[in-house]
């Protein structure tokens, strides 16, 4: 007999309330912001300690925490006879910042307009917590017999990864997630209501480059630190396109975009318009698709910025006075540029989701049925942990049933319909695990 699982609407509703009105502290941006999950999980525990084994129910209810404040939640449904899992993993507890000032409705108070419910984190990634915590209090009020265990695992710290240890990467160490090989994992973190099967691997690069200050007006004793860092980056650039051009599987997979490397910010030093800056910053990243090795292309990426260093005649220069190499006329001396290329953090390690599991075939199936056609993607985003999560034995398929142009976004909103689209999906799929 089919599950039949539907959102309970008011439930849902009224948990997503008071989550959201715990996200002005579960802002995650260090140092300035360092949330506290265990606020949101206070209100979680509320809903389900009354289904817990603790109080007589049929949930398994484990707060996890490894920095205080910070915890986790694991929520298991394990009926008799049951083997191997379905779990739903990767809805996270904290959220990227909102600043009320740029925000039409205020971001830290659930404000609901007809279908829509705005408020910092309801797309990423509250509103999925709140629905998967109403269909765990649905499996204990019916109890059904099932052929899988359910687990669903709520982690903190995923919007950051510079405090190490709090989240996912503290799970797997500890072997908090080790059962769960034992079964598909549903990443719940992506949007749009359909399969997400490919993720990109993302690595944050800082560039700098030094040159030697001086007069404006005497262009040809200083080394203008500007335009060596714009001409080294574009021949990074080059470099990158030549060495990692469009993979054959983007297509299969359905990637909208092929691997790209780009420049985001730019800084240099503070002096008057008429001084050759010394030093110029460049920061940007590598999104990289799964089909390509994140460490071999930053070996590869410092190799080119060894090239330069080596010999700055491959550089274009501006003009008869644009030099990076230079001799001082007055007293012999010589001045030459220098260039560094470093990567902040751990990259993220991108996925190409197994499309031949039993794991993505439902998920596949069990979208097509509620939505009437399933429309696979893979994205450039990024996702942390995934890759290694699947290097280590994990089926890691990845799904998300809020909107992606909101994403991080001012106003952003969940639909109240494409919730319950979620809940009837999730349903679906353990009907055919139950098969």
């Amino acid at each position: 007999m089919a599950l039949g699982l539907e959102l309970n609407t008011d439930r849902f509703v009224n948990l997503l309330t008071k989550l959201i009105g715990e996200t002005e502290h579960l802002q995650d941006n260090p140092p300035k912001f360092v949330p506290k999950e265990d606020r949101a999980i206070q209100h979680l525990l509320e809903v389900l300690r009354p289904y817990s084994t603790e109080n007589g129910g049929p949930l398994t209810v484990e707060h996890v925490v490894y920095v205080k404040d910070r915890g986790n939640l694991i929520i298991g449904y394990t009926p008799p006879g049951a083997t191997g899992t379905v779990t739903f993993l990767g809805s996270h507890l904290d959220c990227v910042p909102a600043d009320p000032e740029t925000w039409e409705r205020y971001p830290f108070k659930l404000t609901i307009e007809d279908d829509k419910l705005y408020g910092r984190g309801t797309t990423d990634c509250l509103g999925h917590v709140a629905l998967l915590t109403d269909m765990f209090i649905q499996l204990a009020e019916r109890r059904p017999k099932l052929k899988k265990e359910v687990w669903a695992v709520f982690i903190a710290a995923e919007e950051s990864t510079a405090i190490p240890d709090v989240g996912v990467d503290a799970l797997l160490k500890h072997g908090k997630l080790d059962k769960f090989k034992n079964g598909p994992i549903y990443w719940v973190d992506s949007a749009d209501s359909n399969p997400c099967i490919g993720t990109a691997s993302a690595a944050m690069w800082t560039f700098r480059a030094e040159g030697r200050l001086f007069h404006s007006g005497l262009p040809h004793k200083g080394i203008n630190s500007l335009e060596l860092a714009d001409e080294a980056v574009a021949y990074l650039q080059k470099k990158f396109y030549e060495d990692y051009s469009p993979h054959p599987k983007e297509t299969e997979y359905k990637f909208a975009t092929p691997s790209t490397m780009k420049p985001t910010q730019i800084t240099c030093s503070e002096g008057s318009i008429n001084q050759i800056p010394p030093w110029t910053e460049v920061k940007g990243d590598i999104r990289l698709t799964p089909f390509y090795d994140i460490h071999e292309c930053l070996t590869k990426v410092k190799g080119y910025v060894d090239q330069i260093n080596n010999d700055f005649s491959i550089l274009p220069t501006r003009g008869p006075c644009s030099k990076y190499d230079i001799t001082d006329e007055t007293t012999g001396k010589s001045f030459r540029g220098k260039l560094t290329f470093k990567v902040e953090g751990e990259p993220f390690k991108g996925i190409a989701c197994d499309i031949t599991s039993e794991g993505y075939k439902h998920l596949h199936a069990a979208t097509g049925d509620i939505l009437g056609e399933s429309k696979p993607y893979s994205i450039c985003g990024s996702l942390p942990l995934v890759g290694d999560l699947q290097k280590a034995g994990f089926d890691i398929q990845v799904c998300g049933y809020g909107h992606s142009h909101v994403y991080h976004g001012d106003n952003e909103y969940c639909s109240i319909s494409s919730m319950k689209n979620a809940t009837k999906i999730f349903s679906r799929i353990l009907d055919k695990f139950n098969q």
